[in-house]
């Protein structure tokens, strides 16, 4: 596997975007045949693939680093929340944090900007591909097209999750060179009719076989499967669906170097760097890459992010002492180095009773290697040990003993501090590091195990309980879960098995709007709430002022965030927050700082939040 391919050229094209898009002319006059010049760089397939590298590089941001952009895709949704609790700014009240004014592109606050100003970027590259297309040289019809294509899939892919973050939104179908101030907002629904036909295009032309990290055929049709079900065009997704599995069968049996492994399963196997390495990996269907030692690679810091703060000085020996330490001394046995055990966390994700308990059945999910009922594969606070070395000096009969929950711990600790998570799931040796936040790797943005539950989902919009059965079945089996039968199947079974599967690779929020938009499209009758039917109109609620809507029966977001987590709208806070969601949170603010420079046209804002009154009909996407 050629490693090294990912990161050819984002430097000058880099530089070259930047020179496009300058306000001063100078910057568009480079040295004559210089690669920096776009009639050079862009005249054949090794430019356009660098430009499409910069693209396939940016996806990567989505999931690396401390609070990384992922994390607020998983909190607006029913199996987690922010856990940070020792200051005032994080998403838990979105009453406060989610305004069009507020800082919404912050470590320390929310990565709703980010995903406005990312997808952008992102377009602003593809639309560079498709506006050189045939301005550049080829050997053939074929090479074209599979650029051309890749192009398209990493526009859609930027659209695709705007319509469902941001609703309308503008759609740029070409490269923009000078300064531009009179965008419109445009139909979402005729965003998706676009991108679903240049999706065809990419799932006809994009390679299968292609590098890590690269655009494939599995990932265009992946994603022209959740266009297709967004616009409620079942029969196709199923096509497609049923194709990629074919080519893509799961992986059954225990594979790479961790096979020998007897503390291991199938799914640690899986979800390890080196399973994302293994090109014996069938189920692999897109990835975004990191390589220990490549210029340009980052490290993921899933472990940061996601395991309990539990060296935060906080956790203490039932007689009262301080219990961890990290990283340990040199002398610390292995058993007790927590940092090297299970990562030094610091709790910025925080999942609810939902994802850690209800979804796991005693009578369905006990042999599930995915679930809490596996050691192995999920971690408790119980199974960690005080490795504090003062306890070893001082004769403390609690070191090297397992962890005791104390029964005063405040509501800040037991936010942040204590709860089980999926250590399988975010577990990353990060060996060149002091302290384990979670190191370079490839990871998963697509699997076949994700495709199995999408078909899964289209045949239950078909009213075919027994196909949807037998499709999540597959994915099901294969982890040891007991089968399900037609009886079994709901939405939110297909859902919680989601859950399961997805947990840290799907876009959460963005899979529940667009469930969200099915209903209300649809009109089928929701039987996980009484039958209740929901409507397009109004779907973000009243709007107005004081629109903070907290009633139920409006959209199915809304609906199975608060009915199934066990944070938003129950009361629970601390000192800085309260934890709360409203009706019209189902999408998020267009920044304001986006809509007021925007001075010669009109970019809308959602419904509920201020300026939304100012909006317009958004226009048709030709």
């Amino acid at each position: 596997m050629n490693r090294i391919i990912i990161y050819k050229g984002i430097l000058p094209i880099s530089l070259m975007a930047i020179s496009l898009m300058a306000c001063k002319k100078d910057w568009l006059k480079p040295k004559p045949l210089s690669f920096y010049e776009p009639g050079v760089a862009l005249s054949d397939a090794r430019g356009l693939y660098s430009t499409l590298t910069a693209c396939e590089r940016n996806m990567r941001h989505e999931y690396f680093g401390d609070a990384a952009p992922i994390l607020t895709e998983i909190i607006q949704s029913e199996v987690a929340v922010e856990g940070t609790t020792d200051k005032a700014g994080p998403q838990m009240d979105m009453d406060i944090a989610l305004m069009p004014d507020a800082d919404l592109n912050n470590t320390n606050t929310t990565k709703v900007g980010w995903y406005w100003y990312e997808g952008y970027k992102g377009v602003k590259y593809a639309n560079t591909v498709v506006s050189w297309i045939d301005k550049a040289t080829f050997k053939d019809d074929n090479e074209k097209n599979a650029i051309l294509g890749a192009a398209y899939f990493q526009r859609a892919y930027r659209y695709f999750k705007l319509v469902h973050q941001f609703g309308d939104v503008p759609f740029i179908d070409h490269e923009i060179i000078e300064p531009k101030y009179d965008f419109y907002s445009s139909d979402r629904w005729s965003i998706l009719e676009r991108i679903k036909k240049d999706l065809e295009f990419a799932y006809q032309w994009v390679p299968d076989n292609v590098d890590r990290g690269r655009t494939s055929k599995s990932a265009c049709g992946v994603l022209l499967m959740k266009v297709c079900m967004a616009l409620t065009d079942f029969d196709r997704a199923i096509e497609v669906g049923k194709e990629i599995v074919a080519a893509h069968p799961l992986m059954k049996e225990r594979f790479t170097s961790n096979k020998k492994n007897e503390n291991g399963n199938l799914m640690t196997d899986l979800h390890s760097v080196e399973a994302k390495l293994d090109m014996t990996n069938t189920e692999g269907l897109m990835y975004v890459v990191s390589y220990p030692e490549v210029d340009g690679s980052d490290r993921i810091q899933t472990m940061r992010n996601a395991v309990p703060y539990w060296n935060s000085g906080n956790i203490k020996t039932p007689d009262g002492k301080t219990g961890t330490i990290s990283p340990s001394p040199a002398d610390t046995p292995d058993s007790l180095d927590l940092n090297e055990l299970y990562g030094r966390g610091i709790g910025r994700l925080r999942p609810t009773w939902y994802y850690t308990n209800e979804i796991w059945r005693a009578d369905k999910e006990a042999n599930d290697t995915r679930g809490i009922y596996n050691h192995n594969s999920w971690k408790r606070m119980e199974d960690l040990r005080y490795n504090e070395p003062k306890l070893k000096s001082s004769n403390n009969p609690w070191y090297g003993k397992n962890f005791v929950k104390p029964a005063a711990m405040s509501v800040e600790d037991t936010i942040r501090l204590w709860f089980p998570w999926p250590h399988y799931k975010v577990f990353v040796p990060d060996p060149l590091q002091t302290t384990w936040a979670g190191g370079e790797t490839p990871w998963y943005i697509y699997r076949s195990a994700e495709v199995y539950l999408m078909l899964a989902e289209c045949y239950y919009w078909k009213n075919d309980p027994g196909s949807a059965a037998t499709a999540m079945n597959a994915v099901r089996t294969r982890a040891g879960a007991t089968p399900l039968t037609a009886a079994d199947i709901n939405i939110g079974e297909i859902l919680d098995e989601r859950a399961r599967e997805l947990y840290y690779e799907e876009n959460r929020h963005i899979e529940l709007v667009r469930i969200a938009y099915t209903y209300a499209k649809t009109g089928k009758p929701c039987e996980i709430f009484g039958g209740h039917v929901y409507k397009l109109e109004n779907i973000s609620g009243p709007g107005g002022v004081n629109s903070n809507v907290k009633q139920m029966g409006i959209n199915f977001w809304y609906d199975r965030v608060v009915s199934r987590s066990n944070f938003y709208n129950k009361g629970v806070k601390h000192k800085w927050a309260e934890y709360k969601v409203s009706v019209h949170h189902i999408l998020w603010p267009v920044p304001a700082n986006v809509i007021n420079t925007n001075l010669k046209g009109i970019i809308n804002q959602n419904i509920g939040y201020p300026g939304a009154e100012r909006n317009v009909k958004p226009l048709p996407v030709e």
